[in-house]
């Protein structure tokens, strides 16, 4: 079988992480990262598409990457519309919608746009995105809250979850089609979706203000308690947005958003870390267990993944209360560039179907 060659490219906040795989082998790795001076210079982060774009090339250069035997270039996903998961071309209305900033600013949003521009000097590149963490693949009876102004929506770690799934699958020669199976991803945000047959029927929304609290973002708090913060005169609209995400969480209980000096800290006696690293435990485990339930019990496995799952305590502490359910796997950490390049393989071997957006 001929070799592919696949530029994988995932853009964030304050860093930009690229690699080139050959078929299943990781050729080059590296993260650049983008301090505040030079990023202050851009009004909006569509503004960094050039910036970004030429030291990737720079970088691909001095590695001496030959980029004219690439055959894929596949970008992080952005805040487009809700979308199946799975591999897509980038075509021109996700470009457009990515540039307008639909769903919001990420700097997610530039994957696909810089994937794009560089498949197109190519003589044999095509562009795919692979899933962006707004597929929604959610049941309607999962959507209805208590009131007909608010809608649960589906913003998780779709990427991760779904190939660390697929790779448990593998571990029992089944596809991942073939399992109900419940997957939290720990880290700075905490999701966990319940994966039906290879659909994500129901996840917490792990951006604001859902699910378990974490290292950066509160998750489901008291609404009473909420809206009459709001309305106390002593707060305002982005501070409360702050306070759900990016300065909830363990940042607003300990004022850091390092899950490790917390676990440190515990096993020092420390009787708030704790305090502190049970309950973000004890609400996970109890995340799952709704799961569960949306799978009616059929579940086959239960995994944790993401750079929390590192923690010994917690995974103890999580099986202790979800072990009864299904056999729990743990996958410490997370890969999204090797996640991204396997499927831009998959699709290019046809393996896997590519959709149009």
């Amino acid at each position: 079988m001929e070799d592919v060659n696949i530029l994988a490219i995932n853009p964030g906040s304050t860093s930009t992480k690229i690699a080139v795989y050959c078929n299943t082998k990781s050729i080059f790795l590296k993260t650049i990262r983008h301090n505040a001076e030079e990023l202050s210079h851009y009004r909006r982060i569509a503004d960094q598409f050039e910036f970004r774009r030429e030291i990737i090339l720079k970088e691909l250069q001095e590695a001496e990457i030959d980029v004219s035997k690439i055959t894929a270039v596949v970008g992080r996903g952005g805040l487009i519309k809700p979308i199946e998961s799975g591999v897509y071309y980038v075509n021109s209305r996700m470009k457009t919608d990515l540039m307008n900033c639909i769903r919001g600013e990420h700097a997610s949003n530039l994957g696909a746009l810089i994937a794009d521009d560089i498949a197109s000097t190519l003589p044999y590149a095509k562009a795919f995105i692979a899933d962006p963490v707004v597929v929604d693949e959610m049941q309607e009876v999962a959507r209805l809250t208590g009131h007909p102004k608010f809608e649960r929506v589906s913003i998780f770690h779709a990427l991760n979850q779904k190939a660390i799934a697929r790779q448990y699958a593998k571990t029992l020669d089944k596809k991942y089609e073939e399992l109900n199976v419940i997957v939290a991803h720990l880290g700075g945000g905490i999701s966990v979706g319940a994966h039906c047959k290879g659909r994500v029927i129901d996840v917490n929304n792990a951006l604001d203000g859902e699910g378990p609290f974490s290292p950066e973002r509160a998750g489901t708090v008291p609404a009473g308690q909420l809206a009459k913060l709001c309305f106390s005169g002593e707060v305002d609209y982005e501070e409360v947005k702050k306070m759900l995400t990016g300065k909830g969480g363990l940042v607003a209980h300990a004022g850091t958003n390092d899950a490790y000096k917390i676990e440190t800290s515990a096993k020092e006696g420390d009787s708030k870390a704790k305090l502190l690293q049970d309950a973000m435990s004890y609400n996970i485990a109890k995340w799952i267990g709704q799961m569960a339930v949306v799978l009616k019990g059929a579940v086959d496995g239960i995994i944790l993944t993401g750079g929390v799952a590192h923690n010994p305590y917690l995974v103890e502490y999580i099986k202790e209360m979800v072990g009864f359910i299904a056999p729990v796997s743990v996958y410490p950490g997370e890969d999204e560039m090797q996640a991204l390049a396997m499927n831009a393989l998959m699709a290019l071997r046809g393996e896997i179907e590519v959709k149009e957006y």
